[in-house]
């Protein structure tokens, strides 16, 4: 069964399994190159929480470099699902070369602004003069395989668009592993500190990257990278650029939002806060990232069977999406609150550290099961081609709501303030997406009796 049919006759349950658990998985083996590498810096004697620190610094900086390759990723791959949906095999192609050729050279600007720039960025950033050594370090380095990184994020949404999420979730666990290896061996063996753990992860960018392209280069794709596919075609970037906004968009908000927190946290607690608090988002990126996976899952088979008219499989689709978020997201809030200890204990074990983070964990995870809903509903509608509604309900938690607060709470509770900000922007969010949600789900069955009554009048 070729990948059209299957996407547009196979059961929904069993596509959404087919497509979404190997993305999930390989999402959370994905995060392990921010987990993994702040684990082996926390509990290295010669770094410790200035390590982690430093780490968190930088992160915000990391989110913009995952955020290229998902606008160019995750636009040219809705695009490609609309396109093959519609039959339309040439644009599709062209998406995938065009994209690539994006991701390329968008790597390149970034590791020549990276390198000119860092110290300058880094202080912009947060960044104090304790910690400004163990981030200048660590960036230096990453900020090299700036190429390998967008390009092996971006391209590997095409793998699962092409029909294969299992390859997919290979090429995540194939970079991860080769980082989870190096990470030691670098740190303690070679006593690279933050340089090392740098280093183990720009080789395992870089190896997935190749992967990807041997993929498209070889036998197992069903569409395949072209030359005259290569050259950008403005009006083609400009569509991609537009489909990939909304998703890239929740990661330069999530960026500009930690720089924002780094500050107040630097301000109101010191740079144990920021260590702490960068322990809590490793802890949030792992935890919702099986939902991320969800969302890259569904994004083709709503995509393929909305291009292709049939609402409500893409009804059913969204429907059972949002479930599934709902049902992880809670999980995710359960473990929260039955190990907070362990959790941010197994980074670092400084007593400071512990009971800041304990606390700090409390409130940032209070609303986290009304997060699945947020992020599913946010994401159906840049699925559809409808960017500019996508756009809206993804920065509605991040910028409209959460930002405001992280500059308004703390004036009135200090650091309790910035614990409130986050429980506030995702019950607000959540209200806000699931009114819009429903509205959509309605319009979907409207569009469906409409399609019938078209095809009957035709008969």
């Amino acid at each position: 069964m070729n990948q059209e049919n299957q996407l547009g006759v196979e059961k929904i349950h069993k596509l959404l399994i087919k497509f979404s658990v190997p993305a999930m998985v390989g999402m959370i083996v994905n995060s392990l190159y921010n987990v993994v590498d702040r684990i082996f810096i926390g509990n290295a004697p010669d770094l410790g929480a200035n390590g982690l620190a430093g780490i968190t610094i930088a992160f915000p900086i990391m989110i913009i470099l995952m955020s290229m390759g998902i606008l160019y990723g995750m636009g040219g791959a809705t695009l490609f699902s609309l396109k093959m949906g519609e039959g339309n095999r040439a644009v599709a192609e062209k998406a995938l070369g065009n994209s690539l050729a994006m991701l390329v050279l968008t790597g390149l600007v970034l590791v020549t602004t990276g390198q000119i720039f860092l110290r300058p960025i880094l202080l912009a950033f947060g960044a104090s003069e304790t910690v400004l050594p163990y981030a200048v370090e660590y960036m230096r380095i990453i900020f090299i395989g700036s190429v390998f990184q967008t390009g092996s994020m971006g391209m590997n949404n095409f793998i699962r668009a092409d029909g294969n999420p299992k390859v997919a979730m290979i090429t995540m666990f194939f970079g991860a592993g080769v980082n989870i290896i190096l990470d030691p061996i670098f740190i303690y063996g070679f006593k690279l500190g933050m340089a090392g753990a740098a280093l183990a992860t720009i080789i395992a960018q870089a190896m997935a990257f190749a992967w990807v392209m041997a993929y498209f280069l070889g036998k197992r794709s069903n569409v395949k990278i072209k030359r005259e596919n290569l050259k950008p075609d403005p009006k083609l970037v400009r569509h991609i650029i537009v489909l990939g906004i909304p998703a890239a968009s929740l990661q330069f908000a999530n960026s500009f939002l930690n720089v924002i927190l780094n500050k107040g946290l630097l301000l109101y607690g010191g740079d144990i806060a920021v260590s702490a608090m960068g322990i809590i988002n490793s802890l949030k990126m792992l935890l919702l990232l099986p939902i991320i996976g969800l969302r890259q899952g569904l994004q083709p088979i709503v995509g393929f069977n909305y291009g292709a008219k049939k609402y409500l499989r893409v009804k059913k689709a969204a429907n059972l999406g949002v479930t599934a978020a709902t049902a992880i997201s809670t999980f995710s809030f359960i473990i929260t609150r039955l190990f907070p200890e362990q959790l941010i204990g197994f980074f670092n074990q400084d007593p400071q550290l512990l009971e800041f983070g304990v606390k700090a964990l409390n409130y940032w995870f209070l609303f986290m099961p009304l997060i699945g809903i947020q992020i599913i509903g946010s994401s159906y509608f840049q699925a559809i081609g409808k960017a500019k509604i996508a756009m809206f309900l993804t920065l509605t938690r991040q910028v409209i709501l959460l930002i405001p607060a992280l500059l308004i709470f703390p004036i009135f509770w200090r650091m309790d303030g910035i614990l409130y900000s986050t429980p506030f922007a995702d019950l607000v969010s959540f209200i806000v997406t699931v009114i819009w949600f429903i509205l959509a789900m309605k319009s979907l069955e409207t569009a469906e009796n409409e399609n019938k009554n078209l095809k009957a009048n035709k008969n």
